[in-house]
């Protein structure tokens, strides 16, 4: 049964600092390229952060460089996202999101997502 499981949500005040974590199950992590995806009330899921299976590899928006960190651990099949300085425009649901390729086919899984909240 695959599953990923965010965990490490809540409330924080602006300039503060989060770690996300996504624990994955059920398929071949290291084989994945991971990404964390975030969902604000009424507004579309937008892409934050992105990781190759290897871990050398990453991208962010533009709207958090510099200020997130995204990393992974192949050996305890777990994703983080270290955020900082974090901003009221940060609040959404953090989503983490798997995908593997099988040549030109490829497998997409979703967490069931934990909520970030930046307000003071």
């Amino acid at each position: 049964q695959v599953q990923l499981v965010e965990s490490g949500g809540g409330l924080v005040q602006p300039g503060g600092s989060l770690r996300l974590s996504c624990a994955a199950s059920g398929f071949t992590f290291s084989s994945y390229i991971m990404r964390w995806y975030r969902q604000a009330p009424g507004k579309a899921r937008e892409w934050v952060a992105g990781l190759s299976s290897t871990g050398g590899s990453t991208s962010y928006a533009d709207s958090v460089k510099g200020r997130f960190t995204i990393s992974r651990d192949n050996a305890k099949n777990t994703l983080y996202l270290q955020m900082n300085s974090l901003k009221p425009e940060d609040t959404a649901v953090y989503y983490c999101h798997g995908r593997g390729y099988s040549g030109s086919m490829y497998t997409d899984y979703w967490g069931q997502g934990t909520q970030v909240t930046v307000s003071s």
